[in-house]
Formats: C-alpha cells, sequence, structure tokens
C-alpha cells in the first residue's frame, strides 16, 4: 500500500510539473504598442501580425520563440501564432510577417501550425466577449529543428529543458459583429 502511494504521489509531480507554469524573469520584456488589438491585426481587419518589441535577452541565448494565445477559448486555450529559431538579437519585429513556413525578411525564423490549421500568425477573433491574448517569449539556449508542420505541443516538447528566459504580455479583443 505504501509503495503504491508513493507512485501515485511521484505521477502527480511529474504531471504537474510538466503543467507548472515558467516564472517571468524580471529583466525580459516583451510588448506591443496596444493594450486592445486595433481591427488590423484581427480577423475583422487585415489580419496581420502586430510589431512586437523584446529588450533583455541573455548574451548566451541561440534563439528565441513567440506563442501568441487565447487562454479565454470557449473549448480552452487557442493557439494563434508560433514561431521560433528568432535570432537572439532580434528587439524588434516588424507588423505583417509573412505567413509562409521559413522566413528570411524581415526576421528569419520558423512558423508552425496555429490552432486554425494555417502557418504562421492568425489574429483574434472570439465568437464572442472580451478575450486575454498572451504573446509568450521564450529564450532559449539551442535553436530548434522542427518541421514547420510542428504546431504548439511539439513546439513545447522541443523546448523543454532549453528555456532560459520567459516573459508575457497580455493583450485583449472583442469582437463587435
Amino acid at each position: 500500500m505504501r509503495l503504491l502511494s508513493v507512485l501515485i504521489a511521484s505521477a502527480l509531480i511529474l504531471c504537474c510539473a510538466e503543467r507548472a507554469e515558467i516564472p517571468k524573469s524580471p529583466e525580459l520584456y516583451i510588448s506591443v504598442p496596444f493594450s486592445y488589438f486595433p481591427s488590423q491585426y484581427t480577423c475583422d481587419g487585415e489580419d496581420i501580425s502586430p510589431p512586437i518589441e523584446i529588450y533583455g535577452v541573455r548574451e548566451d541565448a541561440k534563439s528565441l520563440v513567440i506563442i501568441l494565445d487565447d487562454p479565454d477559448a470557449p473549448l480552452g486555450v487557442f493557439t494563434h501564432w508560433i514561431i521560433w529559431n528568432i535570432p537572439p538579437e532580434t528587439n524588434k519585429i516588424p507588423e505583417g510577417i509573412p505567413k509562409e513556413p521559413v522566413i528570411e525578411k524581415p526576421i528569419r525564423a520558423v512558423q508552425g501550425k496555429n490552432d486554425f490549421g494555417k502557418i504562421g500568425y492568425n489574429g483574434p477573433c472570439p465568437p464572442s466577449g472580451i478575450h486575454r491574448y498572451r504573446f509568450k517569449l521564450y529564450v532559449l539556449d539551442t535553436t530548434l529543428d522542427l518541421s514547420s508542420s510542428a504546431n504548439k505541443a511539439d513546439l513545447e516538447k522541443a523546448m523543454r529543458g532549453h528555456i532560459l528566459q520567459f516573459s508575457e504580455f497580455t493583450a485583449e479583443f472583442g469582437r463587435t459583429k
């Protein structure tokens, strides 16, 4: 009976450790120039990626990852964008990143599949109400060897054990249609 208790406790610790939130790095910042999405960055507008600023990346970083998701989606967290292998010296990402798997300009990076089933950025498009959208920035000690067919789960698995820093910025959007 004691062995069973130890096994259950161990399984719970492993399970919960995988899902634990990564603490924010106080010196690392990610931001966009708004706290409420202008329509051009949503499905009600041009649906282009917004400009992003990044500050405080460690000197030993090898790459950056950005995940944009909606924790308020009706069926659970909904991923709008995954982009990785961004060079660590990048401090500005301009708006309108091409919706292509591998991009060379205006920055170098790889993009995977979002929860719309598409490559690249697809902006907020909530069915109703105001939703929060988290721009999550990860600083890694490696570059990732992932196919552009990768989704968020694949990306998170590949990042495991390689995260040096983490930060996030939250903006909101609600649809009027």
